[in-house]
């Protein structure tokens, strides 16, 4: 479901701003919707870490057939030998067994995130091995619906910031920085239309 917010930062981020005006436009009948079930979210974005979209599908399919539902329990349940005959890397695996014990014990605990802020939750995902910014920023765009997020690290929000606003010229992140916050505090819709502009397929992560 879309989130409540979207037509108001759709309008908001149109104000004033042709080029932001025109992806909503052109984007209107789409919009930012969560994938669901927060351990099985993070699951799947280590499961296709560092391979295509392809191979990553295949792997999460063999994965979901060991396991049966995608809980932690049923991670734990297999092991790390009950894992090892799903297409993952040894390293992969230690990943997915350390999240599932990070949800396991309580140490990540969804219910909780609906108070804490985007650093904080960024900072305890971060905590579990195989999760890094980037994949912390991912979940709290699609998964957890934040509105302000903004992730620089990322190559294709960059390019197509450089595309529309600086007419292809590279810039540093600092620069962008601060070019993005005209966009507060609806970020992660901006970056969102602009992933759109790259690639119009719709991505989940």
């Amino acid at each position: 479901m879309t989130p409540s917010y979207w037509q108001q930062a759709s309008r908001e981020l149109a104000t004033g701003d042709p080029q932001m005006a025109e992806l909503v436009e052109r984007f209107s009948d789409v919009g930012l919707a969560s994938r669901g079930d927060p351990f099985s979210t993070l699951a799947r974005s280590v499961v296709g870490q560092q391979i295509s979209v392809k191979a990553a599908d295949a792997v999460w399919t063999r994965f979901s057939a060991c396991v049966g539902t995608v809980t932690p329990e049923a991670v734990q349940a297999a092991g790390i030998s009950g894992l090892a005959g799903c297409g993952l890397s040894q390293r992969k695996i230690e990943y997915l067994s350390d999240l599932a014990g990070h949800f396991a014990s309580g140490r990540l605990e969804p219910a909780r995130w609906n108070t804490m802020s985007d650093a904080g939750v960024i900072d305890e995902l971060t905590e579990v091995r195989g999760i890094g910014r980037w994949t912390a920023e991912m979940f709290l765009i699609f998964n957890q619906l934040r509105p302000d997020i903004f992730p620089l690290d990322d190559i294709g929000l960059q390019r197509a910031i450089f595309e529309r606003y600086f007419g292809g010229e590279k810039q540093t992140l600092k620069i962008l920085h601060a070019y993005g916050e005209r966009w507060r505090p609806w970020r992660s819709v901006a970056t969102w239309y602009l992933w759109r502009y790259l690639d119009p397929v719709l991505v989940e992560y």
